[in-house]
């Protein structure tokens, strides 16, 4: 099933639908590991990550469930990090070994990534009891789709056009909170929280596409850019981290200079370059986009109920948003269609 909420069913059908669906792909992909375990951990948990974006998204609805689900997900997808946080960090050294600027930089960058390969490969070779925390993983999932007839959200148009709404507007506030924290400090936890806010900005972005496919589509496509440049720029946040923690593992000191300054040089670039984007990502005031999509909810629901159904429920006249005539606030959105 594809990760998309569908304004034509039941909500709360919906909901657990695509949550049932993310479980059970985890679930096969921790079972059988097509591509050998470390990949199906890796995939697992972007399945457990959009798992947590949707229960955010209907956090409103059912707070309880939400606050014990997520905690349940969390946890489990922190017991099978451990090889695949070591593999990001050979994959950011290779990243700038694409881009080193001479070669003597390219040299100690390729030590480096040698050096944390053999890293990587030992903490897998330790890591004796990967099948059995696979194994519990799957048993949790079981029991989050079990977990799912504990949901219960209102299905009514209106309401759950609130409730998206509300949720909207929260998640579109911590995005801005995120990037004024960027300007204001430069510091990688802000940057962190940033590309968090745009991850789960994009995920709620592909779950409602459905309610105006082009627009949410191009505005999903921005988000998406924008959360791989800054996904680079946490990796090389954690890669400095390494470095300094564990400075023994990758040379000398002229070897050690020049693979930090590699790092400061395209981080501060990554940096120059992600905010701008962030800008028009989260340029819209957060009110006015999350009425914008509550009132393309209910239009995109009333499209695809039968006629009966659409005469008891008259639509009421736009309001105001922020001063500015309804009309062009809807254009917004459209906007990014263009």
């Amino acid at each position: 099933m594809a990760y998309r909420l569908h304004p034509e069913k039941n909500f709360s059908d919906s909901v657990k639908a695509v949550a049932s669906s993310q479980l059970t792909k985890a679930i096969e992909l921790l079972a059988d590991h097509p591509r050998g375990p470390h990949e199906a951990v890796h995939d697992a948990r972007k399945r457990f990550k959009r798992l947590r974006a949707l229960y955010l998204l209907v956090a409103p609805g059912d707070k309880t469930f939400r606050k014990r689900e997520n905690a349940r997900i969390r946890d489990m997808a922190q017991t099978l990090s451990a090889v695949r946080d070591a593999t990001a960090l050979v994959e950011t050294v290779d990243y700038l070994c694409s881009l080193a600027g001479s070669p003597e930089e390219l040299s100690a960058l390729t030590a480096a990534s040698a050096t944390l390969a053999q890293r990587r490969d030992r903490i897998a070779a330790e890591e004796h009891d990967l099948p059995a925390r696979m194994e519990a993983a799957t048993a949790t999932c079981r029991e989050a789709i079990v977990a799912l007839d504990d949901l219960s959200l209102d299905a009514g148009r209106r309401r759950t056009a609130r409730m998206l709404e509300k949720s909207w507007k929260k998640q579109r506030r911590r995005a801005l909170a995120a990037l004024k924290e960027c300007h204001d400090n430069a510091h990688a936890e802000a940057f962190h929280e940033l590309r968090k806010a745009g991850q789960t900005y994009w995920m709620h972005l592909a779950l409602l596409g459905g309610i105006w496919p082009s627009a949410m589509r191009a505005k999903q496509n921005e988000a998406k850019r924008l959360v791989d440049l800054l996904g680079h720029e946490h990796d090389l946040s954690v890669l400095t981290q390494l470095v300094n923690e564990s400075p023994e593992l990758f040379g000398d000191s002229e070897t050690l200079a020049r693979i930090l300054g590699a790092i400061i040089i395209r981080q501060q670039s990554l940096r120059q370059e992600t905010l701008p984007i962030a800008e028009k990502v989260f340029g819209d005031d957060p009110a006015v986009e999350g009425e914008i999509i509550g009132r393309l909810w209910i239009e995109a629901s009333r499209r695809t109920q039968p006629k009966a159904r659409k005469s008891r429920e008259k639509r009421k006249p736009p309001k105001a948003a922020n001063g500015a005539a309804s009309t062009a606030v809807a254009l917004q959105i459209d906007q990014a269609a263009e």
